[in-house]
């Protein structure tokens, strides 16, 4: 990270309205509930609330026209940010209800935690590098060009999602819950057939996911030609089989229990999916996980 890139980002907020003025895109507004899930007893005593802004407090001009464009890159990026996306998937995919949902990926908070260090990297990485692996991994595309309308849309939407919260303060409900791994190995062929049961009729199947109108899908592939890459976080066992025994079905999270969770992930993650030309660059200080694909 460049003592350049650290201040174009911490300029953002008061440039943003200018660069994007004659580049953004008004959209119409898709409401997101403002009502905080109950705080757990275990949750650090520093951890911030997670409570997602109300849509009237989308500043108005440019600026929220900005926030505006961002979340809809979010929500579908093939008709938004078409040129960077390589499959179906949107950032809503994996960062559920608009990357507002608590233990399903929030954005909210993202804006005053970064810069953070990636182990993955083995570097200092900007919420600009944060938000380029999730197109070039998850959507399997390429990176938004930093000066770009729709990277400065996807910042304006992580820095509108972020008010209130302290900066350097993570929200309780940050990022996935994790699952333990049950003591056996997690068995493919009967996650297959646990797949057909509980999975296939939204994701298809063949995996193929269910397709929807503009591009977007409406449940997203699993594998296959138009789904996430190897070097995406859902690729890796923990991950797959954590989000699918919190958050699947659809609507009835935590209902699988974690041996069949495993069972169907360690059924998906292994079925054909694209390569990540950039997997040679990733752990080069080694602690490579050992559920990584490659």
């Amino acid at each position: 990270m460049t003592c350049e890139s650290l201040a174009r980002r911490l300029a953002l907020v008061g440039a943003i309205a200018a660069a994007v003025a004659a580049e953004s895109v008004l959209v119409s507004a898709q409401p997101i509930p403002s009502s905080s899930p109950p705080v757990p007893p275990s949750a650090r005593a520093d951890s911030a609330r997670l409570h997602a802004p109300a849509e009237s407090t989308i500043p108005p001009g440019p600026l929220g026209e900005a926030v505006r464009l961002g979340r809809n890159i979010f929500n579908n990026p093939n008709a938004y940010a078409k040129a960077y996306v390589g499959n179906g998937l949107t950032c809503s995919n994996c960062h559920i209800n608009g990357g507002t949902q608590a233990w399903g990926g929030p954005i909210i908070g993202v804006w005053g935690v970064f810069p953070a260090y990636s182990e993955r990297s083995s570097s200092v990485e900007t919420l600009e590098d944060r938000l380029n692996d999730c197109f070039v991994r998850s959507m399997n595309g390429q990176p938004l060009p930093l000066g770009s309308a729709e990277m400065k849309g996807l910042l304006a939407y992580a820095w509108w999602l972020s008010a209130g919260v302290p900066t350097g303060k993570s929200v309780v409900g940050r990022g996935f819950e994790r699952a333990t791994p049950p003591s056996t190995p997690p068995d493919p062929v009967r996650g297959k057939a646990l797949f057909a049961a509980k999975c296939a009729a939204c994701h298809g199947v063949n995996g193929q996911g269910t397709p929807g109108a503009n591009g977007a899908y409406l449940f997203p592939p699993l594998w296959g030609p138009d789904s996430f890459n190897l070097g995406a976080g859902m690729a890796r066992l923990v991950t797959a089989a954590s989000f699918v025994q919190t958050k699947m079905p659809l609507g009835a999270g935590g209902s699988l229990s974690v041996r069949d969770a495993y069972d169907v992930a360690a059924y998906f993650t292994r079925e054909p999916r694209p390569d990540f030309a950039g997997s040679k660059d990733d752990w080069p200080k080694g602690g490579k996980p050992a559920d990584t694909r490659y």
